[in-house]
């Protein structure tokens, strides 16, 4: 298909066939070079009913389910939009959270080891069970899909200004948690508190560049700074209600008479029964994604005072696969959107409403993972900020997970790591591997693409120290 260079970092595929929108891709030519079938993709959501503006597309795309992963799409609530759960993904409200320490990385050094120990035995990861909280009580599942890290938290889970610094407080509204079905539950309720395996982790940082003081200041961080970054989501309950609703809809689409290029785009409605109870359940694994990462948050925090006095201070908790119901302007009129974001990260300019007060000024906080071994990012959200105040979430996936595991072993890439100063806790040496920095995209690459193309603003490079993985 022909991509049309519209500006920097800005290509345009125009309308064809049954598309309802053009699709808009932010990215360079090089970083589009592995990207046809996600492309395709772009084109397939640019054909949903009721999308306006453009079917987006982030610098670190990739083929997804349905949507590519980097896909972003909004849909007119009241003119017929729909919802789709391949627009958010099997792992809901999979998403960054950022500690700082009140030490630098001279002061942590004797005890690194102790503190990478401690993390490896105290962070529950892998595919299956286990978590660092089961619920027992009568209920408290339930409790934890409606009131997500501000629930951990009046348990005893964190500490207040916790909820301040995490996107919706902590908890999204409008959870239902009649929508999510019994084995959702079931697998949901061994997890509670877990990273889960794949390109999940825990890792131990230092903020090696500041390029916005005044923004660091506010978030809370500064150079040499130690950090935390915890990316995880709502492990097997997020993919089972993925899954159920997928079904559903896939059921109900003839109904409403909609019909979708590619099947895994399912969706009914917004206004629908299907798309309400969706919708619902979303939420609901939104708010175990976002207890998941508090409960982790307080076992690394436990490690840290133990074995090096140090406290971890929340610089901030956002999702990156959601939808929203989100008021925006479109063609010069204010509109009632359902705004999905696949591995997008939504980025709310300064003065933005929703953002804390202490925050409001600089713009909300962005967290960028970068892979095993190589940086990552802050960055800000900005004025006129494009797909409706989205950006890039990570790298984006190059290479398939066995591809990874033939390019290096387990041996090398540990060796490597140590050169590097990189402390390694791994579940498995074959986990390791696969999430080797070569398979994915150079995260630098991503993030500069998204800031030339007005997306957001760098702030910060942290690099590795350490890391836990599944």
């Amino acid at each position: 298909m022909e991509l049309l260079e519209e500006a920097p970092h800005r290509f345009r595929i125009e309308r064809h066939g049954d598309m309802r929108v053009p699709g808009v891709v932010f990215a360079s030519r090089a970083l589009l070079s592995d990207a046809q079938q996600a492309l395709g993709q772009v084109v397939n959501v640019a054909t949903l009913p009721g999308i306006v503006g453009a079917s987006y597309a982030m610098p670190d795309i990739h083929w997804g389910y349905g949507f590519p992963i980097g896909g972003v799409a909004a849909t007119d609530v009241d003119d017929g939009g729909v919802v789709s759960p391949g627009g958010v993904g099997f792992d809901i409200s999979c998403g960054v959270r950022l500690l700082a320490a009140d030490c630098d990385r001279a002061q942590l050094a004797s005890a690194m080891d102790a503190v990478m120990d401690g993390l490896d035995r105290a962070i529950p990861r892998g595919a299956g069970p286990g978590g660092v909280w089961r619920p027992s009580r009568a209920g408290e599942l339930e409790r934890v899909l409606e009131g997500g890290a501000r629930y951990a938290v009046e348990q005893g889970h964190g500490e207040e200004r916790d909820l301040a610094r995490c996107e919706d407080g902590g908890a999204v509204r409008d959870a239902d948690v009649g929508q999510v079905g019994g084995r959702a539950r079931e697998r949901g309720l061994g997890q509670v508190g877990s990273l889960g395996s794949a390109n999940h982790f825990l890792e131990v940082q230092q903020v090696a560049e500041v390029y916005d003081q005044a923004a660091a200041g506010a978030f809370g961080i500064a150079r040499g700074q130690v950090t935390v970054m915890i990316h995880c989501g709502s492990r097997g309950l997020g993919h089972q209600i993925c899954t159920d609703h997928v079904r559903a809809m896939d059921r109900a689409m003839t109904r409403y008479g909609i019909a979708v290029p590619d099947r895994q785009l399912a969706c009914t409605p917004v206004a629908s029964p299907e798309g309400q109870a969706y919708l619902g359940a979303m939420a609901a694994a939104a708010n175990y994604g976002r207890a998941n990462r508090q409960l982790l948050t307080e076992a690394a925090r436990r490690v840290f005072r133990r074995a090096a006095d140090v406290r971890l201070s929340l610089v901030y908790d956002v999702s990156h696969n959601l939808a929203k119901l989100e008021t925006h302007d479109v063609a010069g009129r204010r509109r009632r959107l359902c705004v999905h974001r696949k591995g997008a990260t939504r980025a709310f300019p300064p003065g933005h409403p929703e953002l804390p007060e202490d925050l409001r000024e600089q713009g909300q906080p962005v967290l960028i993972p970068g892979t095993m071994g190589t940086a990552s990012y802050v960055l800000a959200g900005v004025p006129g900020g494009g797909a409706f105040f989205s950006t890039c979430h990570g790298a984006g996936r190059r290479m398939s997970r066995h591809q990874a595991a033939r390019s290096i072993t387990g041996r090398e890439l540990r060796a490597r790591l140590e050169r590097d100063g990189i402390a390694a806790r791994p579940l498995s040496w074959r986990g390791l591997t696969e999430e080797a920095p070569e398979a994915y995209k150079d995260v630098g690459e991503v993030v500069a693409a998204s800031e030339s193309a007005g997306l957001c603003r760098v702030v910060a490079r942290l690099v590795p120290l350490g890391v836990v993985k599944g």
